[in-house]
């Protein structure tokens, strides 16, 4: 196994120095989903909820969040975002969403990636939880990882 980059020797959280590092165009995307009741879908599709258009409101959270990224995760670097996107949908079973997020720099963004989808989802979440009590986030993942 791999050692850990955010420990020192005695195993203490620190921040990686990508001092050395070389700059390189980087992208990631990541997707994750809600489930979803089929009359709260049906009531994102129709636009229906009291708190406005779910699905628009959810993708500009979640490209607020990938720009935040550094505020929320400790030992994240602070990096020059060049581009977000985040795109939702509905499904059968309820919303997935995306992300693509790309940088020229010397760290991934990986990171900024997966904030955006799970921000993307909470604000789903937070949208529809007056009509849906059983909402459940799952398969937040990493899809893809690009270094050029």
């Amino acid at each position: 196994m791999k050692k850990l980059s955010h420990t020192d020797t005695q195993g203490k959280a620190i921040m990686v120095d990508i001092g050395e590092k070389e700059i390189q165009t980087r992208i990631a995307k990541a997707r994750g989903h809600i489930s979803l009741a089929v009359e709260t879908i049906r009531l994102i599709n129709e636009n229906q909820l009291k708190k406005g258009d779910v699905l628009t409101v959810a993708q500009l959270a979640g490209i607020n969040a990938a720009k935040q990224t550094q505020n929320l995760i400790p030992l994240c670097h602070n990096i020059a975002i060049e581009n977000v996107k985040v795109s939702l949908k509905t499904d059968s079973s309820g919303v997935t969403a995306e992300s693509e997020v790309k940088s020229s720099g010397k760290t991934g963004v990986e990171m900024e990636a997966l904030t955006a989808v799970s921000i993307a989802l909470l604000t789903v979440y937070d949208m529809c939880k007056a009509v849906d009590k059983n909402m459940i986030i799952d398969n937040t993942e990493l899809i893809e990882k690009i270094k050029k």
